[in-house]
């Protein structure tokens, strides 16, 4: 248990660092950039080796089609609602470019906070999608240590795409006017739901049958694809341009070494 209560509090604590760094500080929006795609390449990997292979070993390609499904739905659903309220009040359309939910103004140097985030819609509208798929990632990597399959790669993973989305989350709610000890309770609190959800998967459903575990596997791994195309990946390449390719490739190039070992 004190390994599992490791694994899930480290990859946690890039939600705090994140907050930390976004209530305190600001950065250039291409080094924002360069993380966001580095955490899409790192996620690849993950999705691809830890969530959905492991799910067709267990269930069959048949229940992992439909568990991968069911995440990218119910994300891109629940994403767009997520949109929406990060939209509203801040005066943009459905048809403007980028998610509102992760707005790269609030946490850059070169230009001032955008109005979602100084209404702090999209602060919390980030918070609540980490959370969304953080918890059946993290459900997953609990699964992983419960069985002794490693999940290092998955680990990796969900740290370095935490960390850029806590910093620009905590940022957008300090632009709102929170202050920072409360901003950085806010993310702690995720990130301790987050580790009791690591905790969740090396216990009760480390001990499930491959059926039952297949489904929350690919629901992570949908959940997690579709936030890639969702967010991560178009607005890094919005706000960093081309070379967010080799950013991505440097992410996907490390969680790939990790997930041999």
């Amino acid at each position: 248990m004190g390994e599992v209560i490791l694994f899930g509090a480290i990859a946690s604590s890039a939600l705090v660092l994140g907050a930390l760094v976004g209530g305190w500080a600001t950065l250039p929006k291409r080094v924002l950039a360069g993380m966001l795609a580095f955490a899409a390449g790192a996620l690849i990997t993950a999705l691809a080796f830890e969530l959905f292979e492991e799910s067709v070993d267990r269930g069959g390609i048949g229940r992992a089609a439909l568990g991968l499904a069911g995440g990218a739905v119910v994300f891109t659903l629940l994403s767009a609602r997520l949109d929406a309220a990060a939209r509203a009040g801040s005066g943009t359309t459905s048809g403007d470019e980028g998610s509102d939910k992760l707005d790269l103004e609030a946490a850059a140097q070169e230009h001032a906070p955008s109005s979602a985030s100084t209404r702090g819609a999209a602060g919390f509208a980030l918070l609540a999608a980490v959370t969304l798929d953080g918890v059946p990632e993290n459900v997953a990597l609990g699964v992983s240590i419960g069985e002794g399959t490693g999940g290092l790669a998955l680990l990796a993973a969900i740290f370095v795409s935490n960390f850029p989305e806590a910093l620009v989350g905590a940022a957008s709610m300090r632009a709102q006017g929170r202050s920072r000890l409360s901003v950085l309770a806010l993310w702690t609190l995720c990130g301790v739901l987050l580790t009791l959800a690591v905790v969740l998967g090396a216990g009760p459903l480390s001990r499930a049958s491959g059926e039952t575990i297949s489904l929350p596997l690919a629901f992570a791994a949908g959940a997690v694809l579709a936030s890639l195309a969702d967010t991560l990946m178009p607005e890094a390449y919005e706000d960093g341009g081309p070379t967010v390719a080799l950013s991505t490739t440097a992410g996907f190039l490390l969680s790939f070494v990790l997930s041999l070992t």
